[in-house]
């Protein structure tokens, strides 16, 4: 337990972190890759190069410390980060060193006003914040590698089947390569693949939601073919892409993540993707149609056109297993023959208006695709009356504030 003169110097700092938190977590990942360039295969660099993983951070240390004398308020927010941390291979020997750059990164950035009284009660809170972590990891080793078919840390797996689902998103069929099964999976989670790219020094992780239901032989993700002059990103997506073929081989953790649907509820439930935030929901709306086909499904998923829109055919075939299911497709610059789809609805953006038509009171809406799309999407709901608590919605990427 903390004494109440440190969580006072830790609130202390709060008006300090809101102007300066970027810039220290910026100056602790510089210092640190520097200091330990092999934890480069664990974090994904795209994420450093666009600044996302600087920002998750900030805020972060930012809601510890507003919250030092009541941690548990932000527990949620820890299990979601301690998600990501499993599923990426994080252990307890790494938080030591993260702390040590942490507290350096603080005091080259605010220097004299980082007094020693400062850095002791950070030092002191970052303990018992890391404790945290460590001890919630544990659970989440446990549990993922206790499972039946279940393992700890990286797996390989092969590539069994690859398929495209429109111009840029194509899914990869993969199974274990010792032969053995694959546990279950909540509808919604993800994997962490790593890859190894020829010519590359590191390792490069990506996370990909898993795209198809439980209870089959395989693992299914379907990866967004990303323009690598413009992202990051496409790096990895090109590769997959362009490189992996039927046969190769890929490391897997096991499955993680937060954000799935409750099938244990027989409320109406709309899905409303962009792009390939479409991804999380093909687990889901299976697991749907499996488990409880008398519920109410709405699907409305956002793209540029017909040819980028995955997953059509087998969007369509799941009306054969709902009983209530309506399908929408909203196109920003839909061909002619888009227009003669039988589930197009909208031509440009999914808005108000569009919504309007399918909010029902006591649904649950699930928001996943680009931030800008997210937040329109969400803001438009909460000025149609739904309820915060039945939104529900997944970032790719570290979290960030909507």
């Amino acid at each position: 337990m903390l004494s109440q003169k440190t969580i006072e110097i830790i609130k202390s700092t709060v008006p300090v972190l809101e102007v300066h938190g970027t810039t220290i977590t910026t100056v602790f990942y510089k210092n640190l890759f520097e200091a330990y360039p092999e934890l480069l295969n664990i974090f994904n660099h795209a994420n450093q190069k666009k600044g996302r993983q600087q920002h998750a951070l900030a805020n972060t240390v930012l809601a510890a410390a507003k919250h030092i004398d009541q941690l548990e308020t932000i527990l949620p927010v820890v299990k979601q980060i301690a998600q990501k941390h499993r599923s990426l291979a994080v252990k307890p020997e790494h938080y030591p060193v993260v702390g040590e750059y942490l507290l350096a990164a603080i005091k080259e950035v605010l220097q004299e006003a980082a007094t020693e009284e400062i850095l002791q009660a950070w030092g002191e809170a970052y303990g018992v914040i890391a404790g945290v972590f460590i001890s919630i990891e544990k659970e989440m080793y446990d549990q993922a590698s206790k499972q039946e078919g279940g393992w700890d840390d990286f797996k390989p797996f092969t590539v069994v089947k690859k398929v495209p689902e429109s111009d840029v998103i194509t899914s990869f069929y993969l199974k274990p390569a010792n032969g053995e099964g694959i546990p279950a999976f909540l509808p919604g989670q993800y994997v962490t693949v790593r890859i190894a790219i020829p010519g590359e020094h590191y390792l490069f992780n990506r996370q990909y939601s898993l795209s198809d239901a439980a209870g089959k032989d395989y693992f299914r993700i379907s990866v967004k073919k990303e323009r690598t002059e413009s992202s990051p990103d496409g790096r990895v997506s090109n590769y997959l892409h362009d490189s992996i073929q039927v046969g190769d081989s890929l490391d897997l953790t096991a499955p993680a993540g937060h954000f799935t649907i409750d099938l244990e509820k027989r409320t109406p439930v709309v899905f409303l993707g962009g792009g390939v935030g479409i991804t999380p929901f093909m687990s889901m709306v299976h697991a749907v149609a499996n488990q409880t086909p008398d519920r109410d499904v709405q699907f409305i998923h956002a793209s540029d056109n017909g040819k980028v829109q995955p997953f059509r055919r087998e969007l369509t075939g799941l009306g054969q297993k709902l009983e209530s299911y309506q399908l929408a497709f909203v196109f920003k610059n839909p061909e002619k023959e888009d227009k003669q789809l039988q589930n197009f609805v909208k031509e440009g953006y999914m808005d108000k208006e569009l919504l309007s038509l399918h909010v029902k009171p006591d649904a649950d809406y699930y928001i996943c695709g680009p931030v800008p799309f997210m937040k329109a999407i969400i803001t438009c709901l909460k000025e149609l009356g739904v309820e915060p608590d039945n939104i529900h919605y997944e970032f790719f990427g570290p979290a960030m504030p909507l």
